[in-house]
Order: C-alpha cells, then sequence, then structure tokens
C-alpha cells in the first residue's frame, strides 16, 4: 500500500512538473515577438547623419532613455541629442507607441516599428528575448541607426 501511494504521489509530481514546464514554455511563446517582449527600461545610442534638402550631410548623434510598457506604448524620461555639432536635451516625458511582429521564416529575431508621438519613426529588429533592439530611422532625409540594450525592468 505505501509503495502504491509513493509512485502516485510521483505520478503527480511528475505531471505537475511537466504541466508546470509546458505553461511555462506556452507563456515564453505567448511573448514571443509580441510587444509584450519589450517591458523596462532601455538605453539606445545611435549615430548617422540628417541629409538636408540643400548642403552637405549633417552628422547626427543620440543617447537617449526609453520605457518600453509592454503594451505597445513607450515614454521618454531622458535624452541628449547633437545635430550638427549643437548638443540638446529633451525635456522628459516624450512617448510614442510601437508594435513587435515575428520575422518570416521565424529565427529567433522579431521586428517591428516604433513612432514617437511628433517626431521620428523606425523599424526594429529585436532579439526574441528582448534584451536588445536594433534600429533604424525610416523618415526621408536621414541615415541614422544604433542599437538600445535593456537596462532594468
Amino acid at each position: 500500500m505505501a509503495i502504491r501511494q509513493i509512485s502516485l504521489a510521483a505520478a503527480l509530481l511528475s505531471s505537475s512538473i511537466i504541466l508546470g514546464a509546458s505553461g511555462e514554455a506556452l507563456a515564453a511563446n505567448d511573448a514571443h515577438c509580441s510587444s509584450r517582449i519589450l517591458d523596462g527600461l532601455y538605453v539606445f545610442s545611435a549615430s548617422g547623419d540628417v541629409i538636408p534638402a540643400s548642403g552637405p550631410a549633417q552628422p547626427k548623434a543620440i543617447v537617449e532613455v526609453i520605457r518600453f510598457d509592454g503594451d505597445g506604448t513607450l515614454t521618454v524620461p531622458a535624452a541628449t541629442r547633437s545635430v550638427n555639432g549643437v548638443v540638446a536635451q529633451s525635456p522628459p516625458g516624450g512617448t510614442g507607441i510601437y508594435s513587435v511582429a515575428d520575422l518570416v521564416p521565424a529565427d529567433g529575431v522579431c521586428a517591428g516599428h516604433l513612432t514617437f508621438t511628433n517626431g521620428p519613426s523606425f523599424d526594429l529588429f529585436i532579439r526574441a528575448n528582448g534584451e536588445r533592439i536594433w534600429m533604424i530611422q525610416t523618415d526621408s532625409g536621414n541615415v541614422f541607426q544604433g542599437s538600445a540594450r535593456k537596462v532594468s525592468r
């Protein structure tokens, strides 16, 4: 009788471990390539050029803190930029929206798009774990790209 109870307990424990692992796997897959993979504070740095309608290209660089909220919205607590050597800090509180989807074929990398409110737009390429983002500005007259790394939740 005791052996039968131990076997039953072991079977129940094994089943709960398998179901628990499956639930975790489903949760991980559910978050894969959706806006939920970008959830936390990131530091974005980028450089490139602004190409004016007339005149030479002007160098541009930025270091920016972006908080992705995991729901397709974001805020910008801080940013410093330099355009043609003129340095300025942006006031905190900037906002924007983003979307994330699978690349086809899905290969551990997600793709997305980000638009800052009243500002530039970027295409995103994201590690499937959400820890790193490569960004390229998609507004005409710009050659500007960089990456963002997650620094905290």
